[in-house]
C-alpha cells in the first residue's frame, strides 16, 4: 500500500481546499444550508471518505502533520476570549455553573447507558466506558489517554474502542448540534435579542470599516496571547496537578488583555479580531475532520454499533428537553444546546463550529460563546477524569 504523508504545509493547503469544497456543497444543498451543517465538516468529510476509500481497497494511506491544526485551534480560542469583557464575565458566570452541572449529569448517563448495553451482549461494562463518557465527552486525545488504563482494568483493545467511537462522535457532535438548535428556534419562535432590532443580513451587510494597521494589530494581539497563554496553561498545570489544555490559558490571556485595553480607553480591533477568528476556526475544523480515519468505525461489532446509536438518541432527548430549558428556554439557551452537543459528542471545536453555524444564521450570542468553551474545553474535563477513574475502577476485570 502506497503510504502519503503530507507535511504541516500539505495539510493546511488541503484543510483550505476542503473548506471551498464544503461552502460550495452547501450553497448547491439546500438541505445542508437549512439545517445549519457546517460547511468546514462537509468538506472534511468528503476528504476522509476519499481517504477511507483508498485505504480499504489498499490503494493508499494518507496521513497529515497536525502542527498547524494545533496553531489554529490555539488562536481561534484566543479569540473568544478576546470577546468577553469584565460585565460579559459577570453576566455568563452563571451560565458556566449552570452548564456545567447540567454537563457533570450527561457523564454516568453515558457511561451506565454504554455499560448497560454490553451487559446485555454479555461483554465487560468497560466497553460501554470506552463508548461513553471516555470518548464522546472526553473526546479523542481522553480517549486516547484512557486507552491503556481501560485495557489495564481487562477491555482487551479498549484503546482502538475508544479511538473509534471517539472519532464516530466527532462526526455525530457536528451533525447533530446545528439542526437541534434549528428545531428548537423555530418551534419556539426564538429571537437574538443582541441584533437590535436588525436581520442577520443587515448585519452582515453592513460589516466593518478597516484598515491596515487595524488588521496588523488585531492579529498581533492574537499572537501575543497565543503565545502567553502557552504558559499560562503550564503554569495552571503545574499549580494545580490537573491537565489544563494550551487554548485555555489563551482564552484567559485574550480576556485580560481586552480588558486591560477597555479600562484605558485603547480601541479594540473587534471586527479584524472575529473575522480572523472565523476564518481560524473554518481552517482548523477543515483540517481535522479531513484527517479522521473512518476505517476504525467498520471494525466495531454490532454492540458497539447499538451502543453508539444509543448514545446519539441520549443526547438528543437530553439535549432538547433538558439543557435547552435548564438554560433558560431562550434563544442563548438554544444556541447553548448545540454547543453542548457539540462538545459531550466530540470536541468543543465542534461546539464551536455548531454555535457559529447557527449564530450566522440566526444573530449572536455572546453568553453562550464565552460559556460552552469554558465548560467543554476545561471544567468538564475535570468531572469527567474523576468520574470515569472511579468506573473504570468499580467495573475492572479483577
Amino acid at each position: 500500500m502506497l503510504e502519503i504523508n503530507l507535511t504541516m504545509y500539505h495539510a493546511v493547503a488541503v484543510g483550505a481546499a476542503m473548506y471551498f469544497l464544503g461552502t460550495l456543497i452547501c450553497n448547491k444543498v439546500a438541505f445542508l444550508n437549512k439545517f445549519c451543517i457546517p460547511a468546514p465538516l462537509v468538506g472534511g468529510l468528503c476528504f476522509c471518505i476519499l481517504n477511507c476509500a483508498l485505504y480499504l481497497t489498499g490503494t493508499a494511506a494518507i496521513t497529515m502533520d497536525s502542527t498547524l491544526e494545533k496553531v489554529f485551534m490555539n488562536m481561534f480560542f484566543t479569540t473568544v476570549g478576546f470577546t468577553v469583557s469584565i460585565p460579559a464575565l459577570l453576566k455568563g458566570g452563571k451560565s458556566v455553573v449552570v452548564c456545567l452541572i447540567v454537563a457533570s449529569v450527561m457523564i454516568p448517563l453515558q457511561n451506565f447507558l454504554g455499560g448497560g448495553i454490553m451487559t446485555i451482549f454479555d461483554r465487560s461494562p468497560l466497553y460501554g466506558i470506552a463508548c461513553g463518557a471516555v470518548a464522546l465527552v472526553g473526546g479523542p486525545g481522553t480517549a486516547a489517554a484512557y486507552g491503556p488504563e481501560l485495557v489495564k482494568a481487562g477491555a482487551v483493545g479498549g484503546d482502538v474502542v475508544g479511538v473509534a467511537a471517539a472519532t464516530f462522535g466527532l462526526i455525530a457532535g457536528s451533525v447533530m448540534g446545528g439542526p437541534t438548535a434549528r428545531m428548537l428556534i423555530e418551534k419556539h419562535n426564538l429571537k437574538c435579542p443582541h441584533l437590535a432590532n436588525k436581520t442577520t443580513e443587515e448585519v452582515s451587510e453592513e460589516g466593518f470599516v478597516s484598515s491596515e494597521a487595524k488588521m496588523v494589530k488585531g492579529l498581533m494581539l492574537i499572537l501575543i496571547a497565543t503565545g502567553a497563554g502557552t504558559q499560562v496553561s503550564v503554569i495552571l498545570t503545574e499549580m494545580t496537578g490537573m491537565a489544563f489544555p494550551s487554548y485555555i490559558g489563551g482564552m484567559l490571556t485574550a480576556v485580560v488583555i481586552r480588558n486591560v485595553m477597555d479600562a484605558i480607553k485603547n480601541e479594540y480591533p473587534e471586527g479584524e479580531i472575529e473575522t480572523m477568528g472565523n476564518m481560524f476556526l473554518s481552517i482548523f475544523l477543515a483540517m481535522n475532520l479531513s484527517a479522521l480515519k473512518l476505517w476504525l468505525l467498520i471494525d466495531l461489532a454490532l454492540p458497539m454499533i447499538l451502543t453508539l446509536a444509543a448514545q446519539c438518541v441520549l443526547m438528543f432527548i437530553f439535549s432538547y428537553f433538558v439543557v435547552f430549558r435548564v438554560m433558560g428556554s431562550d434563544y442563548d439557551a438554544a444556541v447553548m444546546t448545540a454547543g453542548f452537543i457539540g462538545f459531550s459528542m466530540g470536541a468543543t471545536s465542534n461546539a464551536m463550529a455548531s454555535m457559529d453555524v447557527v449564530s450566522r444564521k440566526y444573530g449572536p450570542s455572546p453568553v453562550a460563546y464565552f460559556a460552552i468553551p469554558m465548560v467543554g474545553g476545561m471544567f468538564i474535563d475535570f468531572v469527567n477524569a474523576f468520574a470515569n477513574t472511579m468506573m473504570i475502577s468499580m467495573w475492572a476485570i479483577t
